[in-house]
């Protein structure tokens, strides 16, 4: 019975990490934009949902404390689209994948009248394969990339033991 509460502790621990490491990588972001006055691309902005998505999850399960393999099984599938997302955008940022419409800050175009067009062309805008604000020479993509991959794993490696170690 002990070896179960011990590993229930270290899963719960374990998603209490991710929700704080969450939370700091939304400030951080917000940090980066509106104090440091780094603007965010389309995809930049695209990259910080799952870890709203994250924090929603993870206190859903705090709150309800069932169906916590139903929260592990979502929890990774929002990372596995986390790291497709920053994995794209690091694609672009290296010229592997041209840019495309995500990209594109006003792509809606069609119905511009020149009062909106004249608005448009003052509004600075930030490209998605610019790199504005760089951590060890890594871009914020690149190091969403990393994290990422390390929190599917650690769900995904919570979820198939779930039941062992029940």
């Amino acid at each position: 019975m002990q070896l179960n509460n011990t590993n229930m502790i270290k899963r719960k621990t374990t998603l209490h990490l991710i929700l704080l490491f969450s939370i700091f990588a939304l400030l951080t972001a917000y940090f980066i934009e509106h104090i440091l006055g780094h603007q965010p691309c389309n995809l930049c902005l695209i990259e910080r949902i799952p870890y709203v998505v994250s924090i929603v999850i993870i206190l859903l399960f705090i709150f309800i404390q069932k169906f916590e393999r139903f929260f592990l099984i979502i929890l990774s599938i929002t990372f596995i689209i986390a790291f497709s997302i920053s994995f794209y955008h690091f694609g672009i940022e290296q010229g592997f994948i041209k840019e495309s419409l995500v990209c594109d800050l006003n792509s809606n175009n069609a119905d511009l009248t020149k009062e909106a067009l004249l608005n448009q062309l003052k509004e600075v805008t930030v490209s998605c394969k610019d790199a504005t604000f760089k951590i060890l020479g890594l871009s914020l993509a690149t190091i969403n990339i990393f994290i990422s991959l390390i929190i599917t794993t650690i769900t995904i490696k919570l979820f198939l033991t779930y039941e062992k170690n029940k």
